[in-house]
């Protein structure tokens, strides 16, 4: 039996140098770095045709896809700085064409292209393209009909979103000077290559953003608009950042991109589309002149209108007069009863004069002379009888008798000693004056009694009424 050991048809237990064999050895590391240098050495610079599969954009910006065809798969890398530049938005299912290197991954023993340029392979592909992402923004409602918003009929503000430097501008504001001049407002863009859709998205949310009566003035309608070119060159008009931002803005959008045969998803997206540059300004705004035609036609109108309008009533007044009555016809019935009613109070009239006449006699005549000379005689003797009361109750006449009234300096008469004490300063008020006088307080006056007063009795009239009490 062999030695398992240098038995050559046995498997050895540990590896021993073969008589003969001068390979080495290698370790998987050293073989990954051969293969790598190898693979790069090889294909430094290739170009690959191919079917996107699997694609995914990373956090950090860089693009992982796969290429395949019908017989293979290969890994493609693409890193944020190349993955910039693409003139169009990868997905899967586009054939493209990939220019990069090839190397190897030893991580995962694979080997990748790194793609530092992509482009869609051939029309067809990018016609492809443009049908997935169009019936992708058709499917979520952007393109529908209910969606689109009335034009204004004479917008104040225009904006256009455009290269300021071609001649589509010029053709724009050319266009607005003959027709009716408006103000116009130019939000420059690029209009092809990397970075202009990103561009054109900015300047149609940034003209509806902008508010009502601000510094900036917010325009009423806006004009998408690009001259004519290929389908590579309008291509930044069907990404979907600017139909997404068309579809979406509340100002009213005139799509204006190339020529009358070319179309594009932002068309789709706008509110109009008209075919060329100028026709959106021939759209945007009315003819000045014409606009003035129909004014005045209208105004002819309405003046052989209200013409027209007058002479009917007047004819209509005309008519009327005819068949109504005149004016003897409606007031002859109103003034013959008004006589009947004037004729009729002058005979009341007379009879109430008559009447108060006849009153008038027999009240005269129950008015007798004597019976009027003894009610005047009794009312002039009441009167006396009332003058002599008045006249004897007067406080003055006393005075004449040798009295006098005694009156405080400040005001009043004073009836009490105390009074007259409380006063200090008195008025004797006589029948021709009065004398001021000083009060002494030390000596108080005995009281007496007294004195009755007898009265003389009323003087009797037999030939007069008894006299009234006053109280």
């Amino acid at each position: 039996m062999a030695d398992p050991l240098y038995d050559t048809q046995a498997g050895r237990l540990v590896a021993e140098p073969t008589p003969g064999d001068n390979a080495m050895a290698l370790s998987v590391g050293e073989l990954s770095g051969r293969l790598k240098r190898m693979v790069e050495g090889e294909f430094g610079h290739v170009r690959l045709r191919g079917e996107i599969s699997g694609y995914k954009r990373a956090t950090s910006g860089h693009l992982y896809l796969c290429l395949k065809d019908e017989s293979a798969v290969i890994d493609g890398v693409m890193w944020k700085g190349s993955a910039g530049g693409l003139a169009f938005r990868p997905e899967d299912g586009v054939e493209v064409i990939a220019t990069g290197r090839l190397t190897t991954y030893p991580g995962r023993s694979k080997y990748q292209i790194i793609i530092e340029r992509m482009e869609l392979a051939g029309a067809g592909a990018l016609m492809a393209l443009l049908e997935k992402l169009k019936a992708k923004l058709a499917g979520e409602g952007l393109f529908d009909a209910d969606r689109k918003k009335p034009l204004p009929f004479l917008p104040r503000v225009i904006g256009v979103v455009t290269s300021p430097t071609g001649a589509v501008i010029r053709d724009i504001l050319h266009r607005l000077e003959d027709r009716c001049p408006t103000h116009v407002i130019v939000w420059p863009v690029k209009v092809q290559g990397a970075g202009a859709a990103e561009e054109v998205a900015a300047a149609v949310r940034g003209f509806d953003a902008l508010p009502a009566g601000g510094p900036i003035p917010r325009p009423d309608l806006v004009i998408v608009a690009r001259g004519g070119g290929s389908i590579e060159d309008l291509w930044a008009f069907n990404e979907e950042p600017v139909v997404r931002a068309v579809a979406g803005c509340s100002i009213p959008i005139i799509s204006a991109v190339g020529h009358e045969t070319d179309t594009t998803l932002c068309d789709h997206a706008a509110d109009l589309r008209a075919p060329t540059p100028t026709a959106a300004a021939e759209i945007a705004v009315p003819v000045l002149a014409e606009l003035r035609l129909s004014l005045d036609a209208m105004a002819n109108r309405t003046q052989r209108c209200a013409r027209r309008y007058v002479e009917r009533g007047r004819e209509q007044l005309a008519a009327l007069v005819r068949v109504m009555p005149t004016r003897d016809r409606l007031l002859g019935p109103q003034r013959q009863r008004l006589d009947d009613l004037g004729m009729r109070g002058d005979r009341a009239l007379e009879r109430r004069v008559a009447r108060a006449r006849g009153e008038l006699t027999h009240a005269a005549g129950a008015i007798r002379p004597a019976t009027l000379e003894r009610r005047l005689e009794a009312a002039r003797r009441r009167l006396a009888d009332v003058g002599r009361l008045v006249d004897s109750l007067n406080p003055d006449r006393i005075l004449e008798r040798g009295y006098a009234r005694v009156e405080a300096a400040a005001g009043g008469t004073v009836t009490t000693a105390d009074a007259a004490r409380a006063a200090g300063a008195l008025n004797l008020r006589f029948r021709d004056g009065a004398v001021a006088v000083q009060v002494d307080g030390s000596a108080k006056p005995e009281a007496k009694p007294e004195a009755k007063v007898e009265r003389s009795p009323r003087r009797a009239y037999p030939d007069k009424p008894e006299q009234p009490r006053l109280i």
